[in-house]
């Protein structure tokens, strides 16, 4: 198991009104595989703890980590990293973590993400951008467009937005849940399909999938919600 390290923030970037991302540079460095995460633990003066784990977003092998947190309603630990944390501030985590819900690049993959589930999908995104890997596309479905994570980089032939309640002016495709259409002409027989968001997304997400002629051994699911 991964020791606990001193991380120090090196940027803050806000993704949407309730998502920043911050990136954290660490003193000893541990290859992460993209759809790993890792755990982040906060200490008060009277020695209470709270963790919470966030999955990577930054693409393998970089010398620092982006975690995306999202800001949940009462929310101790997102609350505290939103709120207070700025860069120079130093927080502990643990990691990387995780061997399931994970892409090396080495086969054919199809990423299927929810919301804020779109994080350690963008890991694999980022590496197929940067590293020769097999094929790797990327359905993610969003509200609106200002809660879309990562905008300015989830455009090209290998990413399919799905807005479900308003699209940008002129659109192809109506505001609405992902529907069979959506996963048409993404899919192959020698995917792994990586689903992640909410527990009721991944529930949709992966009927679909079976329904489309995707085995449940090709599928692997990972569900985000509050603590």
């Amino acid at each position: 198991m991964p020791s606990w390290q001193t991380a120090t923030v090196v940027d803050v970037r806000r993704e949407t009104p309730s998502a920043k991302t911050l990136r954290l540079r660490l003193p000893t460095v541990s290859a992460h595989v993209a759809g790993q995460y890792y755990v982040l633990r906060l200490t008060a003066d009277d020695g209470y703890t709270a963790s919470r784990d966030y999955s990577v977003a930054s693409v393998p092998g970089s010398d620092t980590i982006d975690l995306t947190v999202e800001l949940l309603p009462g929310g101790e630990v997102s609350g505290f990293l939103h709120d207070v944390v700025e860069v120079g501030d130093e927080l502990e985590v643990r990691g990387p973590i995780g061997g399931w819900f994970a892409w090396d690049g080495s086969t054919p993959a199809l990423g299927v993400a929810g919301g804020s589930g779109v994080v350690p999908l963008m890991s694999m995104l980022r590496l197929s951008r940067e590293q020769t890997t097999a094929p790797f596309r990327l359905l993610v479905s969003a509200r609106r467009p200002a809660d879309l994570y990562y905008a300015d980089e989830l455009s090209g032939p290998e990413v399919t937005v799905a807005y479900t309640r308003q699209t940008p002016p002129g659109y192809g495709r109506a505001a609405g849940r992902l529907v069979a259409e959506d996963l048409a002409g993404l899919l192959t027989p020698d995917q792994t399909v990586y689903v992640c968001g909410t527990p009721p997304f991944c529930d949709h997400a992966t009927d679909l999938l079976q329904s489309a002629g995707v085995d449940a051994s090709r599928i692997r699911v990972e569900r985000f919600g509050p603590s």
